[in-house]
């Protein structure tokens, strides 16, 4: 019996929370990928979904790197002897490096950090944010008239198709 040789297979990101506000309002020019400071609370809040990032931003405080408006309730089965907050303060992990490379780049006028998506990798918790530059009103009707065009033109094919 001769066996086979299994290739490693890509990692597979489980997507937990996105921002798609984000990408409406900002146009992206870097991703990082950023781990997060949780306590056990917040995990298992996590896991049942209940996390928001739509009012979310990213702030650098003495050399780090902390998310702010990121809402977790909690689950009403938390522990007694802990106090949850739901909108608390959590620190993001990165290299030092790429720190004050975004320190650099976020004094530079327009520049913000954003958070796109929190997603499981190997288990633990990670937040995609960007450095992102701020949408004009005219970006925006764009957008929207971009969006709409792509669904008239799936909504002509999908009934191109019926038809048949």
């Amino acid at each position: 019996m001769a066996t086979t040789k299994k290739s490693p297979a890509a990692p597979v990101f489980a997507k937990i929370a996105e921002n798609k506000k984000a990408a409406f309002d900002y146009f992206f020019e870097e991703r990082y990928e950023a781990g997060m400071v949780l306590e056990g609370w917040e995990v298992k809040a996590i896991r049942e979904g209940k996390v928001q990032l739509t009012d979310g931003y990213v702030v650098i405080r003495n050399g780090e790197l902390f998310i702010i408006g990121c809402l977790i309730n909690p689950l009403k089965t938390a522990s007694t002897h802990i106090n949850p907050e739901a909108a608390r303060t959590r620190k993001l992990l990165l290299n030092k490096e790429e720190i004050k490379r975004l320190i650099g780049k976020i004094e530079q006028k327009g520049y913000t950090l954003v958070p796109i998506n929190l997603h499981w990798k190997a288990g633990k918790v990670k937040c995609d944010i960007a450095l992102a530059k701020g949408k004009a009103e005219h970006d925006k009707r764009d957008t929207i008239k971009d969006r709409e065009g792509k669904r008239e033109v799936e909504r002509a094919m999908k009934s191109r198709h019926r038809d048949r």
